[in-house]
């Protein structure tokens, strides 16, 4: 299947595996590029809010992917802590 960068959120809400420009998914987590903006947890699908409002912006394509991602997210948490619940520190 071909998907748009609309598409990946929902693919990823699915726990699918899908990519399209710089926006992918392995239906566990959402990446912008190398950031990773959303994860999926049991209580539901969190967003950092990687944007001017949030406090970090990267891009402005990254921040239309968080506008995606927002859209179908459970929760949109500062960045800060986005960053120090859901990122690997083993890597």
């Amino acid at each position: 299947m071909k998907y748009t960068v609309r598409d990946i959120p929902k693919a990823f809400a699915r726990g699918e595996r899908a990519h399209a420009g710089n926006l992918s998914t392995d239906g566990k987590s959402l990446w912008s590029y190398n950031l990773k903006i959303a994860h999926k947890t049991q209580q539901g699908i969190v967003v950092g809010d990687f944007t001017t409002k949030g406090g970090e912006y990267y891009s402005t394509t990254t921040s239309k992917h968080v506008y995606y991602a927002k859209l179908i997210a459970d929760t949109v948490m500062l960045p800060e802590l986005f960053t120090e619940l859901f990122t690997d520190k083993s890597v």
